[in-house]
Protein backbone atom coordinates (compact mmCIF):
# COMPACT_ATOMS: atom_id res chain seq x y z
CA UNK A 1 0.00 0.00 0.00
CA UNK A 2 1.41 3.16 -1.12
CA UNK A 3 1.64 6.18 1.42
CA UNK A 4 -1.65 7.82 1.48
CA UNK A 5 -3.75 5.56 0.55
CA UNK A 6 -5.31 4.92 3.37
CA UNK A 7 -7.22 7.60 5.59
CA UNK A 8 -9.08 7.23 9.09
CA UNK A 9 -11.75 4.47 8.08
CA UNK A 10 -11.15 4.41 4.16
CA UNK A 11 -9.47 3.23 1.22
CA UNK A 12 -8.80 4.97 -1.95
CA UNK A 13 -7.16 2.13 -4.15
CA UNK A 14 -7.40 4.42 -7.41
CA UNK A 15 -7.11 8.09 -9.14
CA UNK A 16 -10.14 6.75 -11.32
CA UNK A 17 -12.06 4.84 -8.40
CA UNK A 18 -15.36 6.28 -8.05
CA UNK A 19 -15.96 4.17 -4.57
CA UNK A 20 -13.95 3.92 -1.78
CA UNK A 21 -13.37 0.46 1.00
CA UNK A 22 -14.22 1.14 4.76
CA UNK A 23 -11.81 -0.85 6.88
CA UNK A 24 -14.52 -0.32 9.56
CA UNK A 25 -18.06 -0.04 10.25
CA UNK A 26 -19.75 2.90 9.56
CA UNK A 27 -23.14 3.52 10.92
CA UNK A 28 -25.88 6.01 9.76
CA UNK A 29 -25.07 9.40 9.83
CA UNK A 30 -21.61 8.87 10.44
CA UNK A 31 -19.22 11.01 7.45
CA UNK A 32 -15.76 8.40 6.80
CA UNK A 33 -13.54 10.43 6.52
CA UNK A 34 -12.45 12.64 2.92
CA UNK A 35 -15.68 11.37 1.56
CA UNK A 36 -17.75 14.40 2.64
CA UNK A 37 -20.73 12.68 2.77
CA UNK A 38 -22.98 11.11 5.42
CA UNK A 39 -24.44 7.37 5.12
CA UNK A 40 -27.90 6.73 5.16
CA UNK A 41 -27.65 3.28 6.55
CA UNK A 42 -24.67 1.12 8.63
CA UNK A 43 -22.08 -0.33 6.04
CA UNK A 44 -19.82 -2.73 6.96
CA UNK A 45 -16.06 -3.26 7.32
CA UNK A 46 -14.97 -4.21 3.86
CA UNK A 47 -17.44 -2.30 1.63
CA UNK A 48 -17.54 -0.23 -0.86
CA UNK A 49 -19.48 3.16 -0.56
CA UNK A 50 -19.49 5.17 -4.13
CA UNK A 51 -17.55 8.81 -3.94
CA UNK A 52 -19.91 10.57 -6.51
CA UNK A 53 -23.17 10.50 -7.68
CA UNK A 54 -23.30 7.24 -10.37
CA UNK A 55 -26.15 7.29 -13.18
CA UNK A 56 -28.14 3.74 -13.58
CA UNK A 57 -26.23 1.75 -16.35
CA UNK A 58 -22.95 3.67 -15.86
CA UNK A 59 -19.73 1.62 -14.75
CA UNK A 60 -18.64 1.55 -11.25
CA UNK A 61 -14.67 1.81 -10.87
CA UNK A 62 -12.17 -0.25 -8.35
CA UNK A 63 -8.71 -0.60 -8.55
CA UNK A 64 -8.67 1.83 -11.69
CA UNK A 65 -10.80 -1.02 -13.58
CA UNK A 66 -14.67 -1.55 -14.05
CA UNK A 67 -16.18 -4.46 -11.11
CA UNK A 68 -19.71 -3.90 -12.36
CA UNK A 69 -22.32 -1.62 -13.41
CA UNK A 70 -24.83 0.32 -11.52
CA UNK A 71 -28.66 -1.34 -11.55
CA UNK A 72 -30.19 1.88 -10.70
CA UNK A 73 -29.19 5.48 -9.75
CA UNK A 74 -26.40 5.29 -7.13
CA UNK A 75 -25.62 8.28 -4.84
CA UNK A 76 -22.72 9.84 -3.34
CA UNK A 77 -21.76 7.83 0.23
CA UNK A 78 -23.97 4.76 -0.95
CA UNK A 79 -23.44 1.39 0.01
CA UNK A 80 -22.64 -0.41 -3.50
CA UNK A 81 -23.06 -4.15 -3.62
CA UNK A 82 -24.94 -6.62 -5.01
CA UNK A 83 -28.17 -4.97 -4.80
CA UNK A 84 -27.21 -1.87 -6.77
CA UNK A 85 -24.52 -3.12 -8.94
CA UNK A 86 -24.50 -5.95 -11.40
CA UNK A 87 -21.93 -8.06 -13.55
CA UNK A 88 -21.64 -6.55 -16.92
CA UNK A 89 -18.97 -6.63 -19.94
CA UNK A 90 -15.38 -6.06 -19.15
CA UNK A 91 -12.59 -5.00 -21.28
CA UNK A 92 -11.70 -7.99 -23.61
CA UNK A 93 -8.99 -5.78 -25.85
CA UNK A 94 -6.04 -8.19 -25.58
CA UNK A 95 -3.12 -6.65 -26.03
CA UNK A 96 -0.40 -9.31 -26.13
CA UNK A 97 2.88 -8.52 -24.25
CA UNK A 98 1.78 -4.92 -24.20
CA UNK A 99 3.44 -4.37 -20.60
CA UNK A 100 6.27 -7.16 -20.74
CA UNK A 101 9.76 -6.55 -19.75
CA UNK A 102 12.21 -8.69 -19.17
CA UNK A 103 12.62 -10.13 -15.90
CA UNK A 104 16.14 -8.23 -13.45
CA UNK A 105 17.20 -11.78 -11.78
CA UNK A 106 19.19 -11.57 -8.50
CA UNK A 107 22.72 -12.43 -9.21
CA UNK A 108 22.57 -16.11 -8.76
CA UNK A 109 25.73 -15.98 -5.98
CA UNK A 110 23.56 -13.62 -3.85
CA UNK A 111 20.23 -15.69 -4.19
CA UNK A 112 18.23 -17.10 -1.29
CA UNK A 113 18.41 -20.76 -0.74
CA UNK A 114 16.60 -23.29 1.84
CA UNK A 115 17.11 -25.96 3.60
CA UNK A 116 15.55 -28.78 1.50
CA UNK A 117 15.50 -32.28 0.38
CA UNK A 118 17.88 -33.43 -3.01
CA UNK A 119 16.48 -36.00 -4.88
CA UNK A 120 18.08 -38.74 -6.93
CA UNK A 121 16.80 -36.91 -10.36
CA UNK A 122 18.11 -33.79 -9.68
CA UNK A 123 14.56 -32.69 -7.58
CA UNK A 124 14.33 -30.27 -4.92
CA UNK A 125 11.77 -31.19 -1.84
CA UNK A 126 10.30 -29.47 1.25
CA UNK A 127 9.03 -32.48 2.53
CA UNK A 128 9.50 -36.42 2.39
CA UNK A 129 6.60 -38.43 2.61
CA UNK A 130 5.31 -42.13 0.97
CA UNK A 131 2.23 -41.96 -0.85
CA UNK A 132 -0.38 -44.47 -1.47
CA UNK A 133 -1.64 -43.48 -4.74
CA UNK A 134 -5.64 -44.64 -5.19
CA UNK A 135 -5.77 -45.78 -9.17
CA UNK A 136 -9.61 -45.86 -8.42
CA UNK A 137 -12.02 -45.30 -5.86
CA UNK A 138 -12.69 -48.48 -5.28
CA UNK A 139 -9.30 -48.89 -3.84
CA UNK A 140 -9.78 -45.60 -1.33
CA UNK A 141 -10.35 -47.86 1.76
CA UNK A 142 -7.35 -49.94 1.38
CA UNK A 143 -4.89 -46.78 1.10
CA UNK A 144 -6.57 -45.11 3.73
CA UNK A 145 -5.95 -48.49 6.20
CA UNK A 146 -2.24 -48.62 4.87
CA UNK A 147 -1.33 -44.47 6.03
CA UNK A 148 -3.06 -45.56 9.26
CA UNK A 149 -1.16 -48.54 10.23
CA UNK A 150 1.69 -46.57 9.44
CA UNK A 151 0.88 -42.71 10.84
CA UNK A 152 -1.41 -43.69 13.74
CA UNK A 153 1.08 -46.66 15.10
CA UNK A 154 4.11 -45.11 16.18
CA UNK A 155 5.61 -46.77 13.47
CA UNK A 156 7.74 -43.80 11.45
CA UNK A 157 8.97 -43.44 15.41
CA UNK A 158 12.28 -44.61 14.04
CA UNK A 159 12.61 -43.14 11.07
CA UNK A 160 12.46 -38.98 12.08
CA UNK A 161 13.09 -37.96 8.02
CA UNK A 162 9.81 -39.27 6.88
CA UNK A 163 7.18 -37.04 7.36
CA UNK A 164 4.24 -39.65 6.97
CA UNK A 165 2.33 -41.81 5.03
CA UNK A 166 -0.03 -40.30 2.92
CA UNK A 167 -3.10 -41.95 1.39
CA UNK A 168 -3.84 -40.24 -2.07
CA UNK A 169 -8.05 -41.25 -2.47
CA UNK A 170 -10.31 -39.68 -4.48
CA UNK A 171 -13.89 -40.55 -6.20
CA UNK A 172 -13.26 -41.07 -9.76
CA UNK A 173 -11.08 -43.23 -11.96
CA UNK A 174 -13.60 -45.64 -13.09
CA UNK A 175 -17.18 -45.05 -14.70
CA UNK A 176 -15.91 -42.77 -17.13
CA UNK A 177 -13.95 -42.35 -20.84
CA UNK A 178 -10.88 -44.20 -21.49
CA UNK A 179 -9.73 -41.07 -23.09
CA UNK A 180 -9.71 -37.59 -23.87
CA UNK A 181 -10.06 -34.49 -21.78
CA UNK A 182 -11.06 -36.29 -18.36
CA UNK A 183 -8.58 -39.16 -18.50
CA UNK A 184 -5.96 -37.25 -19.64
CA UNK A 185 -6.50 -35.07 -16.88
CA UNK A 186 -6.88 -37.68 -13.81
CA UNK A 187 -3.48 -39.27 -15.13
CA UNK A 188 -1.50 -36.16 -15.11
CA UNK A 189 -3.27 -35.89 -11.49
CA UNK A 190 -2.46 -39.20 -10.29
CA UNK A 191 1.46 -39.10 -12.24
CA UNK A 192 2.42 -35.50 -10.81
CA UNK A 193 1.33 -36.95 -7.08
CA UNK A 194 4.07 -39.95 -7.35
CA UNK A 195 6.51 -38.50 -9.17
CA UNK A 196 6.25 -35.29 -6.98
CA UNK A 197 9.59 -34.16 -5.24
CA UNK A 198 8.22 -33.88 -1.77
CA UNK A 199 7.30 -37.74 -2.14
CA UNK A 200 10.60 -40.31 -1.32
CA UNK A 201 8.55 -43.30 -2.80
CA UNK A 202 4.81 -44.38 -4.23
CA UNK A 203 2.64 -47.48 -4.17
CA UNK A 204 -0.16 -47.47 -6.89
CA UNK A 205 -3.08 -49.34 -5.50
CA UNK A 206 -5.99 -50.35 -8.13
CA UNK A 207 -8.93 -52.82 -7.56
CA UNK A 208 -7.39 -54.52 -11.21
CA UNK A 209 -10.79 -53.73 -13.63
CA UNK A 210 -11.05 -49.63 -13.53
CA UNK A 211 -10.48 -47.51 -16.78
CA UNK A 212 -7.51 -45.96 -14.74
CA UNK A 213 -5.06 -49.43 -15.22
CA UNK A 214 -2.15 -49.00 -13.73
CA UNK A 215 -0.24 -50.91 -15.88
CA UNK A 216 -1.32 -48.40 -18.73
CA UNK A 217 -0.13 -45.43 -17.08
CA UNK A 218 3.11 -46.51 -16.49
CA UNK A 219 3.85 -47.39 -19.81
CA UNK A 220 2.47 -44.35 -21.08
CA UNK A 221 5.01 -42.22 -18.62
CA UNK A 222 7.92 -44.66 -19.05
CA UNK A 223 10.67 -44.74 -16.92
CA UNK A 224 10.22 -41.38 -15.85
CA UNK A 225 10.22 -41.75 -12.09
CA UNK A 226 10.35 -45.60 -12.38
CA UNK A 227 12.81 -45.85 -9.60
CA UNK A 228 10.32 -45.13 -6.91
CA UNK A 229 7.00 -46.44 -8.59
CA UNK A 230 5.22 -49.29 -6.95
CA UNK A 231 2.03 -51.32 -8.06
CA UNK A 232 -0.74 -53.41 -6.61
CA UNK A 233 -4.25 -54.75 -7.30
CA UNK A 234 -6.63 -56.09 -4.96
CA UNK A 235 -7.96 -58.38 -7.55
CA UNK A 236 -4.73 -60.06 -8.06
CA UNK A 237 -3.23 -59.64 -4.55
CA UNK A 238 -6.11 -61.81 -2.90
CA UNK A 239 -8.59 -59.46 -1.61
CA UNK A 240 -9.03 -56.08 1.00
CA UNK A 241 -7.43 -57.30 3.94
CA UNK A 242 -4.26 -59.14 1.89
CA UNK A 243 -3.43 -55.68 -0.63
CA UNK A 244 -3.63 -53.77 2.86
CA UNK A 245 -0.94 -56.72 4.18
CA UNK A 246 1.08 -56.25 0.91
CA UNK A 247 1.08 -52.80 0.87
CA UNK A 248 2.48 -52.58 4.65
CA UNK A 249 4.87 -55.14 3.55
CA UNK A 250 5.86 -52.74 0.71
CA UNK A 251 5.93 -49.56 2.53
CA UNK A 252 8.35 -51.75 5.65
CA UNK A 253 10.80 -52.22 3.06
CA UNK A 254 10.82 -48.68 1.50
CA UNK A 255 11.20 -46.85 4.81
CA UNK A 256 14.89 -47.02 5.22
CA UNK A 257 15.82 -45.80 1.75
CA UNK A 258 13.36 -43.00 2.11
CA UNK A 259 14.29 -42.28 5.52
CA UNK A 260 18.15 -42.18 4.21
CA UNK A 261 17.72 -38.70 2.72
CA UNK A 262 18.93 -35.22 4.81
CA UNK A 263 18.61 -31.72 4.42
CA UNK A 264 21.39 -29.19 2.53
CA UNK A 265 21.00 -25.99 0.89
CA UNK A 266 19.10 -25.16 -2.27
CA UNK A 267 18.84 -21.78 -4.21
CA UNK A 268 15.57 -20.91 -4.63
CA UNK A 269 15.44 -21.06 -7.88
CA UNK A 270 14.37 -24.64 -7.63
CA UNK A 271 10.80 -23.41 -5.52
CA UNK A 272 7.51 -23.92 -6.91
CA UNK A 273 4.96 -22.06 -5.08
CA UNK A 274 1.26 -22.49 -5.53
CA UNK A 275 -0.43 -19.22 -5.12
CA UNK A 276 -4.33 -19.95 -3.90
CA UNK A 277 -6.95 -17.85 -2.28
CA UNK A 278 -9.91 -18.95 -0.60
CA UNK A 279 -13.12 -17.13 1.69
CA UNK A 280 -12.02 -13.87 0.28
CA UNK A 281 -13.30 -10.49 1.38
CA UNK A 282 -13.37 -6.93 0.50
CA UNK A 283 -9.67 -6.58 1.85
CA UNK A 284 -8.02 -9.87 0.18
CA UNK A 285 -7.22 -7.73 -2.88
CA UNK A 286 -5.84 -4.64 -0.27
CA UNK A 287 -3.49 -6.42 2.20
CA UNK A 288 -2.69 -10.24 1.70
CA UNK A 289 -3.33 -10.55 -1.91
CA UNK A 290 -1.10 -7.61 -3.01
CA UNK A 291 1.76 -9.16 0.15
CA UNK A 292 1.57 -12.55 -1.85
CA UNK A 293 2.38 -10.42 -5.30
CA UNK A 294 5.72 -8.76 -3.73
CA UNK A 295 6.47 -12.33 -2.30
CA UNK A 296 5.75 -13.37 -5.27
CA UNK A 297 7.84 -11.22 -7.57
CA UNK A 298 11.16 -11.53 -5.04
CA UNK A 299 10.71 -15.20 -5.78
CA UNK A 300 10.91 -14.83 -9.23
CA UNK A 301 13.77 -12.80 -9.33
CA UNK A 302 15.40 -15.13 -7.61
CA UNK A 303 14.95 -18.06 -10.27
CA UNK A 304 11.96 -19.43 -8.59
CA UNK A 305 8.27 -20.05 -9.90
CA UNK A 306 5.32 -18.90 -8.86
CA UNK A 307 2.09 -20.74 -9.85
CA UNK A 308 -1.14 -18.87 -10.31
CA UNK A 309 -4.33 -20.83 -10.73
CA UNK A 310 -8.48 -20.61 -10.72
CA UNK A 311 -9.07 -19.60 -13.83
CA UNK A 312 -12.80 -18.44 -13.01
CA UNK A 313 -10.87 -16.10 -10.35
CA UNK A 314 -9.24 -14.21 -12.83
CA UNK A 315 -12.01 -13.95 -14.99
CA UNK A 316 -12.11 -9.69 -15.76
CA UNK A 317 -8.70 -9.40 -14.67
CA UNK A 318 -7.30 -11.39 -17.42
CA UNK A 319 -6.45 -8.72 -19.49
CA UNK A 320 -4.18 -7.82 -17.06
CA UNK A 321 -2.02 -10.98 -17.17
CA UNK A 322 -2.48 -11.20 -20.94
CA UNK A 323 -0.78 -7.76 -21.06
CA UNK A 324 2.59 -8.94 -19.43
CA UNK A 325 3.09 -11.80 -21.16
CA UNK A 326 6.28 -13.37 -22.88
CA UNK A 327 5.07 -14.14 -26.21
CA UNK A 328 2.04 -13.80 -28.44
CA UNK A 329 1.86 -17.67 -28.18
CA UNK A 330 1.40 -17.41 -23.74
CA UNK A 331 -0.89 -14.51 -24.60
CA UNK A 332 -3.01 -16.87 -26.61
CA UNK A 333 -3.26 -19.68 -24.41
CA UNK A 334 -4.66 -17.56 -21.78
CA UNK A 335 -6.92 -16.46 -23.79
CA UNK A 336 -8.19 -19.84 -24.93
CA UNK A 337 -8.73 -20.87 -21.26
CA UNK A 338 -10.83 -17.98 -21.07
CA UNK A 339 -13.08 -19.02 -24.17
CA UNK A 340 -13.01 -22.59 -22.75
CA UNK A 341 -14.34 -21.49 -19.36
CA UNK A 342 -17.29 -19.06 -21.31
CA UNK A 343 -18.12 -22.06 -23.27
CA UNK A 344 -17.82 -24.70 -20.27
CA UNK A 345 -19.98 -22.80 -17.74
CA UNK A 346 -22.48 -21.59 -20.44
CA UNK A 347 -22.74 -25.00 -21.20
CA UNK A 348 -23.47 -26.40 -18.09
CA UNK A 349 -26.26 -23.79 -17.49
CA UNK A 350 -23.87 -21.37 -15.35
CA UNK A 351 -22.11 -17.89 -15.45
CA UNK A 352 -18.72 -17.23 -14.62
CA UNK A 353 -20.35 -14.58 -12.22
CA UNK A 354 -21.78 -17.54 -10.32
CA UNK A 355 -18.78 -17.04 -8.12
CA UNK A 356 -18.13 -14.57 -5.92
CA UNK A 357 -19.62 -17.01 -2.75
CA UNK A 358 -22.14 -15.90 -0.19
CA UNK A 359 -19.07 -15.60 1.97
CA UNK A 360 -17.11 -13.56 -0.37
CA UNK A 361 -20.21 -10.93 -0.52
CA UNK A 362 -20.88 -10.83 3.02
CA UNK A 363 -16.88 -9.84 3.35
CA UNK A 364 -17.66 -6.98 0.94
CA UNK A 365 -17.02 -8.77 -2.42
CA UNK A 366 -19.83 -8.26 -5.27
CA UNK A 367 -19.10 -9.58 -8.59
CA UNK A 368 -16.77 -11.85 -9.93
CA UNK A 369 -15.29 -9.08 -12.34
CA UNK A 370 -14.13 -7.35 -8.81
CA UNK A 371 -13.03 -10.57 -6.87
CA UNK A 372 -10.90 -11.40 -9.93
CA UNK A 373 -8.43 -7.94 -9.86
CA UNK A 374 -7.66 -8.69 -6.46
CA UNK A 375 -6.89 -12.44 -6.64
CA UNK A 376 -4.71 -11.53 -9.96
CA UNK A 377 -2.64 -9.17 -7.39
CA UNK A 378 -1.28 -12.68 -6.31
CA UNK A 379 0.41 -12.94 -9.37
CA UNK A 380 3.01 -9.77 -8.34
CA UNK A 381 3.89 -7.30 -11.54
CA UNK A 382 6.46 -9.55 -14.01
CA UNK A 383 6.52 -11.24 -17.36
CA UNK A 384 3.92 -14.16 -17.58
CA UNK A 385 6.65 -16.81 -18.91
CA UNK A 386 3.86 -19.73 -19.86
CA UNK A 387 0.35 -21.23 -19.32
CA UNK A 388 -0.33 -24.60 -18.77
CA UNK A 389 -3.29 -27.52 -18.73
CA UNK A 390 -4.77 -28.50 -15.43
CA UNK A 391 -2.13 -30.43 -13.60
CA UNK A 392 0.49 -30.31 -16.08
CA UNK A 393 4.25 -30.43 -15.43
CA UNK A 394 5.99 -26.82 -14.91
CA UNK A 395 8.36 -26.63 -17.64
CA UNK A 396 9.61 -22.62 -17.42
CA UNK A 397 10.48 -20.61 -14.25
CA UNK A 398 9.18 -17.44 -13.28
CA UNK A 399 5.45 -16.42 -13.19
CA UNK A 400 3.34 -19.50 -14.76
CA UNK A 401 -0.49 -19.63 -15.17
CA UNK A 402 -1.91 -23.12 -14.51
CA UNK A 403 -5.51 -23.62 -15.81
CA UNK A 404 -7.80 -25.07 -12.97
CA UNK A 405 -11.04 -24.34 -11.31
CA UNK A 406 -11.77 -22.24 -8.21
CA UNK A 407 -12.36 -24.49 -6.28
CA UNK A 408 -9.67 -24.96 -3.62
CA UNK A 409 -9.25 -28.54 -2.75
CA UNK A 410 -9.37 -29.07 -6.70
CA UNK A 411 -6.85 -25.82 -7.37
CA UNK A 412 -4.01 -27.13 -5.24
CA UNK A 413 -4.56 -30.81 -6.04
CA UNK A 414 -3.65 -29.89 -9.97
CA UNK A 415 -0.98 -27.38 -8.41
CA UNK A 416 0.64 -29.67 -6.48
CA UNK A 417 0.64 -32.14 -9.60
CA UNK A 418 2.12 -29.21 -11.53
CA UNK A 419 5.32 -29.45 -9.03
CA UNK A 420 4.55 -27.27 -6.48
CA UNK A 421 6.17 -27.72 -3.12
CA UNK A 422 4.45 -25.47 -1.05
CA UNK A 423 0.92 -23.34 -1.31
CA UNK A 424 0.19 -20.17 0.13
CA UNK A 425 -2.77 -19.18 0.12
CA UNK A 426 -4.84 -16.05 1.75
CA UNK A 427 -8.27 -16.13 3.47
CA UNK A 428 -10.11 -13.22 4.64
CA UNK A 429 -13.25 -15.19 5.92
CA UNK A 430 -11.08 -17.72 7.08
CA UNK A 431 -10.19 -21.24 5.76
CA UNK A 432 -9.50 -24.61 7.49
CA UNK A 433 -7.35 -25.65 4.40
CA UNK A 434 -4.48 -27.52 4.14
CA UNK A 435 -3.01 -30.00 1.66
CA UNK A 436 -0.16 -32.92 1.07
CA UNK A 437 2.73 -33.78 0.27
CA UNK A 438 2.99 -29.99 -0.40
CA UNK A 439 2.39 -27.73 3.32
CA UNK A 440 0.04 -24.73 3.14
CA UNK A 441 0.93 -21.68 4.35
CA UNK A 442 -2.31 -19.70 4.96
CA UNK A 443 -2.35 -15.73 5.00
CA UNK A 444 -4.80 -13.41 6.89
CA UNK A 445 -6.73 -10.59 4.96
CA UNK A 446 -7.48 -8.82 7.98
CA UNK A 447 -6.42 -8.72 11.67
CA UNK A 448 -9.94 -9.19 13.41
CA UNK A 449 -10.13 -13.00 11.30
CA UNK A 450 -6.67 -13.37 12.52
CA UNK A 451 -7.26 -13.04 15.94
CA UNK A 452 -10.54 -14.91 15.66
CA UNK A 453 -8.68 -17.89 14.00
CA UNK A 454 -5.35 -18.09 15.15
CA UNK A 455 -4.47 -21.16 15.43
CA UNK A 456 -5.08 -21.82 11.48
CA UNK A 457 -3.41 -18.70 10.29
CA UNK A 458 0.43 -18.57 9.07
CA UNK A 459 0.35 -14.63 9.13
CA UNK A 460 -1.55 -11.44 9.58
CA UNK A 461 -1.43 -9.47 6.63
CA UNK A 462 -3.77 -7.18 8.37
CA UNK A 463 -1.06 -5.09 9.63
CA UNK A 464 -1.13 -3.19 6.27
CA UNK A 465 -3.78 -1.47 6.98
CA UNK A 466 -3.91 -1.34 10.86
CA UNK A 467 -0.23 -0.15 11.17
CA UNK A 468 0.18 1.10 7.53
CA UNK A 469 3.01 -1.79 6.76
CA UNK A 470 3.99 -1.40 3.62
CA UNK A 471 3.25 -4.02 0.81
CA UNK A 472 7.17 -4.66 0.20
CA UNK A 473 8.08 -5.28 3.51
CA UNK A 474 4.79 -7.46 3.79
CA UNK A 475 5.96 -9.29 0.93
CA UNK A 476 9.39 -9.99 2.56
CA UNK A 477 8.17 -11.47 5.53
CA UNK A 478 6.05 -13.65 3.56
CA UNK A 479 8.91 -15.02 1.37
CA UNK A 480 10.92 -15.81 4.98
CA UNK A 481 8.03 -17.67 6.08
CA UNK A 482 7.70 -19.73 3.03
CA UNK A 483 11.89 -20.21 3.32
CA UNK A 484 11.36 -21.73 6.98
CA UNK A 485 8.41 -24.14 5.89
CA UNK A 486 10.21 -25.16 2.83
CA UNK A 487 12.93 -26.11 5.58
CA UNK A 488 11.07 -28.07 7.69
CA UNK A 489 9.31 -25.59 9.62
CA UNK A 490 5.80 -27.00 10.44
CA UNK A 491 3.04 -24.28 8.85
CA UNK A 492 0.12 -24.31 10.89
CA UNK A 493 -2.12 -26.66 9.17
CA UNK A 494 0.27 -29.10 9.31
CA UNK A 495 0.22 -28.62 12.99
CA UNK A 496 -3.73 -29.29 13.02
CA UNK A 497 -3.74 -32.55 10.56
CA UNK A 498 -4.93 -30.97 7.88
CA UNK A 499 -4.24 -32.16 4.24
CA UNK A 500 -5.86 -35.67 3.91
CA UNK A 501 -9.32 -34.46 2.41
CA UNK A 502 -8.02 -32.15 0.15
CA UNK A 503 -6.63 -34.33 -2.50
CA UNK A 504 -9.39 -33.83 -5.18
CA UNK A 505 -8.93 -34.23 -8.66
CA UNK A 506 -10.45 -32.23 -11.01
CA UNK A 507 -12.89 -34.59 -12.48
CA UNK A 508 -14.33 -33.80 -16.39
CA UNK A 509 -16.50 -35.82 -18.60
CA UNK A 510 -19.76 -37.55 -18.59
CA UNK A 511 -19.98 -39.85 -15.22
CA UNK A 512 -20.78 -43.35 -17.28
Amino acid sequence: MSSGMSMDGVIRLHGNDNVVVLTKAFGAGQRPAGTGVALERLVPSGHKIATADIAEGKPIFKFGQIIGYASRPIAAGEHIHTHNCLMGAHDQHYHVGQDFRPVEYVPENERLTFRGYRRGDGGAATRNYIALCATVNCSATVVRHIADHFNRTGALDDYPNIDGVIALAHGTGCGMAASGEGYDTLQRVLWGHATHPNVGAAIFIGLGCEVMQVGRMRSMFGSRGEERFHGLTIQETGGTRKTIEAGIAAIKELLPAVNAVRREPIPVSELVIGLQCGGSDGFSGVTANPALGAATDILVRNGGTALLSETPEIYGAEQLLVRRAASQEVGDKLIERIRWWENYTQMNGGSMDNNPSPGNKAGGLTTILEKSLGAAAKGGTLALSDVLLYAERVKKPGFVFMDSPGYDPVSATGQIASGSQIIVFTTGRGSAFGSKPAPTIKLATNSAMYRQLEEDMDLNCGDIIDDGVPIEEKGRQIIDRILAVASGEKSKSENLGLGDNEYVPWQLGAVM
